[in-house]
């Protein structure tokens, strides 16, 4: 058992993608700042991520100088575990190539990497925006309705935005989508047993090397691991300089690329009563605002953790607008789409298993009336702090650092300003002390009585 935020928690009940390596690490506070769920603290001079709290959304990794956070994520080397291989590229993989007009080389070079097969997410992608407008008209889903591709996003609602998660979209992310189709096509084709087909993700963020490990909606991931875009980069660019020829594997359209960027989820609904935001904080921004019902007349939000999109992934290479641009570019050269749902209603392999369900990482106690008097406690204790939110505490903000002391994780003292402030008051009140003292006359020690004699 390790100890988080004041509360125990199993090791087991939680697996993250992003690291620390406290060689690395100087307690510089950068991360503290940038986290979203205020997962981090620096206690004794390194940075505490709490387990529990944490949306493996980045943001950490994207900030620190000091590359002391990173992300943990499969290699190449895992292909030998199976005997017939699925690349899934993420459609962002496409943004990182300078004058990409042909999806064909990047698939192609990919199979000389050493996979068998090729599945894009893209395809996917097709197929879960279709399904989200045949629910949407079907008035299945409460409004506005907001999107699940983003697993950062997903978990940032769990644990921040308890009535919106029966808002978010019940359906499989596109990476999801594609596995259980890869894997489907390919037992057909090879006659070979599902468990020993490996379907890869190239993925662009932490985040969903986490949705693979512990997934949400669902049971068990159908990906068998996720490989870095910033790990395959190097040598899928260097099979791909040398290709001999380039085989007629692409088959998605202008819908499932755009996925890729922020705004085209949105946009391959065909409707104009959406809103697209992207970057964590104004993502928590809209959060907010749909929560206080002060966004109306909206029939989908659609959300990325990342600027930019998934083109703006910790684990990708590229700029993300550089990216995006790119992303513009190779659009023209793409149908519109070409991948459709056969008639009838959303297949079963595509829906969520299980609804989402609030996490209460945040509750200060399960027990209402001490909850209320720690939240009195807090508020009290916050009034001593000045409200600068420095992290010189190691705390986020003095919110969180008054948070940190009702649960007795830290003393007030450890903020530099009470610390000042008691050590001014102790002072003044010796140096009292000794003017007081020095008001009366010191009593002259007496002859001793051999001097009397």
């Amino acid at each position: 058992r390790v100890f988080f935020l004041g509360r125990y928690a199993t090791v087991a009940e939680f697996y993250h993608s992003v690291t620390l390596n406290e060689e690395k690490c100087v307690g510089c506070t950068n991360c503290i700042k940038r986290c979203p769920t205020e997962a981090i603290r620096v206690r004794g001079g390194k940075a505490v991520i709490a387990s529990e709290r944490c949306i493996d959304c980045g943001e950490c990794i994207r900030i620190c100088p000091h590359h002391a956070k990173r992300a943990r994520h499969g290699h190449l080397s895992q292909l030998s575990d199976f005997t017939y291989t699925i690349a899934l590229p993420a459609p962002s993989l496409y943004g990182q190539f300078n004058n990409l007009d042909d999806i064909d080389y990047v698939l192609t070079g990919l199979k000389e990497l050493g996979f068998d097969d090729v599945f894009e997410v893209s395809r996917a992608a097709e197929l879960v925006s279709e399904a989200t407008r045949k629910l949407m008209d079907a008035g299945a889903l409460k409004r506005p309705v907001i999107s699940s591709a983003c697993p950062a996003v997903v978990r940032l609602i769990r644990v921040r935005f308890p009535d919106l998660c029966d808002h978010v979209l019940p359906l499989k992310s596109p990476m999801e989508t594609a596995a259980a189709l890869a894997k489907r096509e390919a037992v057909k084709k090879t006659g070979l047993p599902e468990e020993q087909i490996g379907c890869f993700f190239l993925t662009p963020c932490p985040a969903k090397v986490t949705d693979i490990e512990m997934p949400l909606g669902i049971e068990k991931s159908q990906v068998d691991g996720a490989i870095a875009i910033s790990e395959v980069f190097p040598v899928l660019s260097h099979k791909m300089d040398h290709l001999e020829k380039v085989e007629p594997l692409a088959n998605s359209g202008i819908i499932g690329v755009g996925w890729s960027t922020s705004g085209g989820e949105a946009a391959a609904l065909l409707n104009e009563k959406y809103l697209a935001a992207d970057g964590i904080e104004n993502v928590i921004r809209v959060l907010e605002e749909i929560e206080d019902e002060r966004i109306g007349d909206l029939d989908f939000i659609e959300l990325n953790a990342c600027s930019g999109g998934c083109v703006g992934g910790v684990l990708c290479v590229e700029n993300p607008y550089v990216a995006k641009a790119r992303i513009q570019r190779l659009r023209k050269y793409l149908p519109v789409s070409q991948n459709h749902l056969k008639g009838g209603p959303v297949p079963d392999l595509m829906g969520w298993q299980e609804a989402l369900e609030f996490s209460d990482v945040l509750t200060l106690s399960n027990d209402l009336k001490e909850a209320m008097q720690m939240m009195v406690k807090i508020d009290q204790i916050e009034q001593e702090f000045p409200g600068l939110d420095c992290g010189a505490c190691g705390a986020p903000t003095c919110r969180a650092f008054a948070e940190d002391v009702v649960r007795g994780m830290c003393k007030e003292t450890e903020c530099i300003f009470v610390y000042r402030k008691r050590m001014k008051n102790l002072a003044s009140t010796l140096s009292e002390l000794e003017e007081s003292m020095g008001r009366f006359p010191r009593e002259e020690p007496g002859p001793t009585e051999e001097e009397s004699k």
